[in-house]
């Protein structure tokens, strides 16, 4: 996932992020001559000096950065040269460079990193960067010069990315109410000041209730099904927390394995209930009030700029530009998907039947663990049998190896760059001629103030600046397996799909060759973000590539051709009902969003959507909604559905890749890499692909490798 909840300042574009919770002491308050910020940094390519910034810096430096910013656009507004392309809306591009500098870092380690103290200081400056964004989005004088550009654009000869900027400025001030009257702009001004407290809290609240849960064992029959190092894991998290016995919790890599591997039900069936109930057991963490805000209030905030609903105001700077076109897109793939999903739901059931389940239908806490044994009766393949061949260190050189023999770049290590905890990694990256290209940093665990998932950010932009190509510093956050005291990190085969597709969006940032930050790298609509990620998880599949880096972790040895082909073989695995649930994702997002506000509970809603997209019987007390952070904490709102539409992109492009040597195909290479990985927001995304691919995506790709079609 592109973290688009990072905060971004780039002239007049703002987004916030979620928060997570962990202690630690306040720092004593710096003199201001001590900031770090307000000095030019001194480190390894200008990277940000985490082991210098303290909590006590941010606020200061986001004031000031404010200070600034103001004075850029007053510099604007007050020029009595007439309104040129340069003069205003490349004077705007370049504004509020301090604010960015700060908020890149303050709200990667919101993600990443927090502390009770720094959600505090989050939620102290998040309104007044709303008010800030608002101040300037809403200047009659401002938006007066960029409307003068804009309306003489097509005198102006502009380049494609220059005519691009302009008409993302120009609808970056129209979109965010510059033609509101007075009492529109206000009531616009306390929406997003709402709103984006109102996506912290959701944030937090899921976070807490992942971090809060555990589920202690102390009876050792009760382990019975789960490998060695599952059992490992929770006995250094019990040992960690002070608990006897094994401890599991709600992190991915203590919840899925247990889900997985548990023959105890019943047990399975609590931590189910656990992690599906998050957020939505009427507690102090519910979130349940909070959805219903944040749907009103964008919906309210769409009308209030001329547009029937969130979703109409989302989709028209999207690839697919339209609600309806959405609906028929996930619609069309729920009647591909359902009748293979049911199928596949039934060969579960018999084969589960046949091997004691007594019940007519299996609940939700069946599937993964009746999944995992079919998979193995029918591939003789599961994760145990691939994780020795999937250390994290191999995999992320795998990933560096494939980035190399596609586009000719090389990642080299370094111990002086500074990190915000010592499990960070970093390297330089260098392009085929051995010129610099990036910063990369890596951030594989979990830790109690890291919030769930996986993403990525930058902690600086690409841009060109006075002639110098500013290079960006690209972060991958992600929630792997830990090493134990007997083994290291050993990788899943779906954690080792999650490097490739996060390093995919690591590649957008670090190959960006723009002019404006604005348009660089991953600033590109949601629906085609993923392309690049999506891209990358194909290796993984891939013979060629696989043995670059699948090498058994005591052995050495490659990667059999065997076990490869039952990787491939098992691709398509459930497929239809893998499918499903993420349309089902899709159409509850777009159902909060496509239409007036229904005043339905959380469980009318996604009971609704059940009917058509969930083949597994329902379960009082629970929900995703409450915990659905990307589209409510997240910057998916009304854009879920592009993980499927990018799929789309993405079959089709690999396809490309595959028909004339794969890792060898260096014209494909070459052309994702200048039509796509460079490019960013430069030029429709459609065009950008045509160019790339020499026509328009075709979705029987998709449909052909997921087994929906032959």
């Amino acid at each position: 996932m592109f973290n688009h909840q990072q905060m971004k300042l780039t002239g007049i574009f703002v987004a916030v992020s979620a928060s997570i919770a962990f202690a630690q002491p306040s720092p004593p308050q710096p003199k201001m001559s001590q900031n770090p910020f307000l000095v030019p940094y001194t480190t390894p390519h200008q990277t940000a000096p985490f082991d210098k910034i303290t909590n006590a810096d941010y606020l200061p430096a986001i004031k000031e950065g404010m200070v600034e910013g103001r004075k850029d656009v007053a510099g604007i507004v007050n020029n009595p040269a007439k309104p040129t392309f340069e003069n205003t809306i490349v004077a705007l591009e370049r504004s509020g460079d301090l604010l960015s500098k700060v908020t890149s870092v303050l709200f990667n380690l919101n993600s990443a990193e927090t502390t009770p103290e720094l959600q505090k200081i989050v939620k102290e400056a998040s309104p007044m960067l709303s008010e800030y964004r608002n101040d300037i989005a809403l200047n009659d004088k401002l938006f007066a010069r960029v409307k003068a550009v804009y309306d003489q654009r097509a005198s102006l000869k502009l380049n494609p990315e220059a005519a691009m900027l302009l008409e993302k400025t120009y609808k970056r001030f129209s979109r965010n109410g510059a033609n509101l009257d007075e009492k529109g702009k206000e009531r616009l001004r306390a929406i997003d000041k709402e709103l984006s407290q109102l996506s912290l809290e959701f944030g937090e609240n899921v976070l807490n209730e992942t971090n809060e849960y555990l589920m202690q064992v102390t009876d050792e029959k009760d382990l019975a099904g789960l490998p060695d190092y599952v059992r490992e894991a929770a006995k250094a998290t019990a040992k960690q927390k002070g608990k006897e016995g094994w401890v599991f919790t709600l992190q991915a890599p203590s919840y899925g394995p247990f889900m997985q591997y548990a023959d105890n039900r019943e047990l399975r069936k609590k931590l189910f209930i656990a992690y599906n109930s998050r957020s939505f057991q009427g507690n102090k963490n519910d979130n349940s009030a909070i959805i219903a805000k944040i749907v009103n209030l964008r919906y309210e905030r769409a009308n209030l700029l001329g547009y029937k609903t969130h979703a109409d105001f989302v989709l028209e700077e999207s690839m697919a530009g339209s609600t309806d076109k959405v609906q028929s897109f996930l619609n069309e793939l729920v009647t591909y998907a359902r009748p293979a999903a049911e199928r596949q739901l039934v060969e579960l059931t018999t084969y589960a039947k046949a091997h004691g389940f007594s019940e007519d239908k299996l609940q939700a806490w069946d599937n993964s663990y009746y999944a995992e044994k079919l998979k193995k009766e029918k591939y003789d393949l599961d994760d145990e049998t691939l994780k020795p061949y999937f250390k994290l260190e191999n995999v992320l050189n795998g990933a560096f190896t494939v980035a190399n023999k596609l586009y000719g770049i090389t990642f080299k290590e370094r111990k002086d760059i500074p990190v915000y905890n010592p499990e960070v990694k970093t390297f330089d990256v260098f392009d085929k001629d051995g010129k610099f290209l990036a910063v990369f940093y890596g951030d594989y665990f979990p830790r109690p103030g890291k919030r769930s998932g996986a993403w990525m950010n930058d902690v600086q932009g690409q841009k060109v600046e006075n002639g110098e190509n500013i290079r960006p510093h690209i972060v991958n956050v992600c929630n792997f397996t830990r090493p134990t005291e007997t083994k290291p990190s050993l990788l899943t085969f779906y954690e080792v799909t999650t490097l490739f597709h996060e390093f995919g969006h690591g590649l957008h940032g670090m190959l960006a060759n723009g002019t404006y930050e604005s348009l660089s790298g991953t600033s590109v609509p949601r629906d085609f973000v993923e392309l690049p990620s999506q891209v990358m998880e194909n290796w993984c599949y891939d013979p060629e590539a696989l043995k670059l880096f699948a090498k058994h972790y005591q052995t050495g040895e490659v990667i059999p051709n065997e076990l490869i082909e039952k990787i491939r073989a098992s691709q398509n695995f459930l497929a239809g009902l893998a499918n499903l649930r993420q349309l089902r994702f899709g159409l509850v997002d777009m159902y909060y969003h496509s239409q007036k506000p229904t005043g339905e509970s959380i469980s009318q809603v996604e009971n609704k959507i059940d009917s058509v997209a969930n083949l597994f019987p329902h379960v009082d007390g629970v929900a995703f909604s409450p915990a659905f952070s990307h589209i409510f904490a997240g910057g998916y709102s009304a854009g879920y559905y592009s993980y499927k539409w990018s799929e789309v992109l993405d079959a089709d492009a690999f396809e490309f890749f595959k028909e004339k040597g794969g890792l060898d195909n260096k014209a494909a290479a070459d052309s994702f890499r200048k039509n796509v990985l460079e490019k960013g927001g430069s030029e429709k995304p459609m065009e950008l692909y045509k160019k790339f691919r020499g026509r328009e995506p075709s979705p029987k790709a998709m449909l052909r490798r997921s087994g929906l079609i032959l």
